[in-house]
């Protein structure tokens, strides 16, 4: 059994939405705590109180953490019109940061593996509270781009990674503090949410309708199939890609087609960006450089509709 805490930017990109339900989903994981980031006086965190009820699972500490207007961000982060993606109205759930960063050094204590699916604000502000401590953490990093993404699919570059990139300072605290397994942008896009996994998820309770609805909504905005007439190996029906599904995943402890090598790598902000480059000098640090994208998909599904 894996003790698992989901730090999350829930409400943006819908895969986050997709990572909660696929941890809930998957027996293996006991999921303890939940923080958000870039918050918007708890209405992440509501978000996630929504999704706990379906699964009518109240054992799960949940804490609002950094706030939007915090001044850390690159932008601020818009939210997704919450009638269309949410069948009830969405009750905020503030608090303070101090809370939130409580409930992380806790996870850390009791041995939890911390998956990171949005900034690292939150986890460079409890290093800096208590220095040290994300030496013992067990964590698992969705983010960076160090590798150039594999021939047909999307060719992106580092200004791509929103994890990292919107706040660079805590990226660059987070890594050089930490141990982290680096869930980079590279592999991730080779993942798909697809049209034809529709059917499947409406007739799945009780978090298919709703990662159907969003996924609807997401497929309406940005016509992510789009990208297959330029991209040999991204399907012409894809919706979105499962960025946060996967490191919840590999934290899990799924190895299906997955390589994972230790290499040195350099950490450097530079123009306000933050950069990822291999160098002898560097600290070794792990990284996924390979999966099997068609088995995850088929895994995530089976998860999420069973």
């Amino acid at each position: 059994m894996t003790l698992l805490h989901l730090d999350t930017d829930i409400g943006g990109d819908m895969d986050d939405v997709c990572a909660l339900c696929m941890a809930l989903a998957w027996p293996e994981i006991q999921l303890i705590g939940v923080t958000t980031d870039q918050e918007y006086d708890g209405l992440r965190a509501g978000m996630v109180h929504h999704i706990l009820e379906l699964a009518e699972r109240s054992d799960v500490a949940v804490a609002a953490g950094t706030n939007v207007d915090a001044m850390r961000y690159r932008i601020r982060p818009g939210l997704p019109d919450e009638a269309a993606n949410w069948p009830t109205p969405i009750v905020p759930r503030p608090g303070p940061i101090e809370a939130a960063l409580d409930l992380l050094a806790a996870s850390i204590r009791r041995g939890a593996t911390i998956v990171a699916i949005g900034a690292c604000t939150n986890l460079a502000l409890l290093e800096q509270r208590e220095p040290g401590i994300l030496a013992q953490a067990d964590l698992v990093l969705m983010g960076g781009l160090l590798d150039p993404v594999r021939a047909g699919f999307p060719q992106w570059d580092y200004t791509y990674d929103w994890n990292f990139q919107q706040d660079v300072e805590a990226a660059q605290i987070v890594l050089a503090a930490s141990d982290p397994l680096l869930v980079p942008l590279a592999v991730t896009v080779e993942t798909a949410l697809r049209r034809g996994d529709l059917a499947a998820l409406r007739a799945a309770p009780p978090f298919g309708p709703l990662i159907a609805r969003q996924a609807e909504v997401h497929d309406a905005e940005y016509h992510n199939d789009a990208l297959a007439q330029t991209c040999a190996n991204v399907p012409d029906d894809l919706i979105n890609f499962l960025h946060d599904p996967l490191a919840v995943a590999i934290a899990a402890g799924w190895r299906g087609g997955i390589e994972i090598e230790r290499a040195p790598l350099r950490v450097d902000i530079e123009d306000m960006w933050l950069h990822l480059r291999r160098d002898h000098g560097g600290k070794a640090l792990r990284i996924v450089t390979r999966i099997d994208g068609p088995a995850f998909d088929a895994l995530w599904r089976r998860y999420v509709t069973t």
